[in-house]
């Protein structure tokens, strides 16, 4: 099993799944499927079923700052629209860091990690559809039912069936969709970090991999290539824009590059750590600012004297500026640092956007962010 280690910074939302709600997507190849329209909502998945003849190697959460790896019983087909896949290539995810440094509730001893990855089908549920044992596929990072009205509206990270945690409508008033590996607040699923992952509605939950793409390439697509597009998505860049984004990582990356692919007049980048800001001027000709040695609020007007048009957060909550919000965090009197946000709002020009696809978790000085 291939692992591709990267550190970034990500989301929970994620762009639309499919061309046809509540089915899998339209396909590369020749083959078609007829759209089928679902107007009842599925039960909750069940609990997943293992063979504990068989093992497999995963990454579970050992406590704070605690990864292992353990030998667990592998997953089975549970309910008839699961698929078991075998993985073949897996990639840590920089959200992955805020369970390592315990801030995410609920995350348990003993749950595996994991919500980016690409393997093989090795069985299907007798209602699976569109996969068959031996397909190479893409496992979405959010788990979505296809049949609920959210997911009816192509709105899958907030599918109404997958996520049944109390916890979650207490702090937010409602759920969003279950995300693998990333606590029981997000569904309690096991992640993908794994040699087998039972995926849950494999029909909307997967896509095939085009031979002409290596896993490698395909991995990008469950999480960093799909977050960053979706971030130009939510701030409507477009030719001719000037653009800022927050954050160097993978997800701010994918983000700079749908911006160039979007053809916006200027990109800059901002970040603390001047190897990524120097791989981001290098790998896409942008302009850099080095937030640790210029603040970039005070710096803009000699660089876009009215503000840029678009403003895209790809960092988060856990970066606090200034004292009294290092105090804050300490003492847990807010959850989420608001100062990227902040520094968004002063520097974006007047009706400009703001994106915000870096994670937040709760409450930015008492503000449920």
């Amino acid at each position: 099993m291939e692992t591709i280690g990267t550190n970034t910074e990500t989301t929970f939302d994620k762009s639309k799944k499919s061309e046809t709600y509540g089915k899998h997507s339209k396909e590369s190849s020749s083959e078609t499927h007829s759209t089928e329209t679902f107007h009842v909502q599925p039960p909750l998945p069940s609990k997943v079923r293992r063979d504990e003849s068989r093992s497999m190697m995963a990454c579970q959460y050992g406590g704070k700052k605690t990864i292992k790896v353990a030998h667990v019983g592998i997953p089975m087909v549970t309910d008839p629209t699961d698929a078991v896949i075998r993985v073949t290539a897996t990639t840590i995810c920089g959200s992955d860091l805020h369970l390592y440094h315990g801030e995410i509730p609920q995350t348990n001893v003993g749950d595996i990690l994991g919500h980016e990855s690409v393997g093989v089908v090795d069985d299907v549920g007798p209602n699976v559809k569109h996969f068959k044992k031996g397909d190479r596929v893409i496992i979405t990072a959010c788990i979505a039912c296809g049949a609920c009205e959210y997911c009816r509206r192509g709105e899958w990270s907030c599918c109404d069936t997958t996520n049944a945690s109390k916890l979650q409508e207490f702090l937010h008033g409602h759920q969003s969709a279950a995300l693998f590996g990333y606590s029981h607040t997000l569904g309690g699923y096991d992640g993908t970090q794994a040699e087998y992952v039972r995926v849950p509605f494999a029909d909307v939950n997967l896509f095939k991999i085009p031979d002409k793409l290596s896993d490698g390439q395909a991995l990008t697509a469950c999480d960093i290539a799909s977050t960053g597009f979706h971030g130009c998505e939510l701030a409507e860049v477009k030719e001719g824009d000037k653009v800022v984004v927050f954050g160097c990582g993978p997800v701010g990356l994918m983000t700079i590059m749908w911006a160039k692919y979007r053809k916006a007049a200027r990109i800059i980048a901002i970040d603390v750590d001047g190897n990524r800001l120097e791989f981001a001027h290098q790998r896409f000709g942008v302009e850099t600012l080095n937030a640790q040695e210029e603040d970039p609020v005070k710096k803009m007007p000699s660089l876009i004297p009215a503000g840029p048009d678009k403003v895209i957060d790809c960092v988060g909550f856990r970066f606090p500026d200034g004292l009294l919000h290092k105090i804050e965090r300490a003492l847990y009197l807010e959850t989420d640092s608001p100062n990227i946000v902040n520094s968004a709002i002063e520097m974006v020009r007047k009706n400009g956007l703001i994106a915000l696809i870096g994670d937040y978790v709760g409450y930015a000085n008492h503000f449920n962010i």
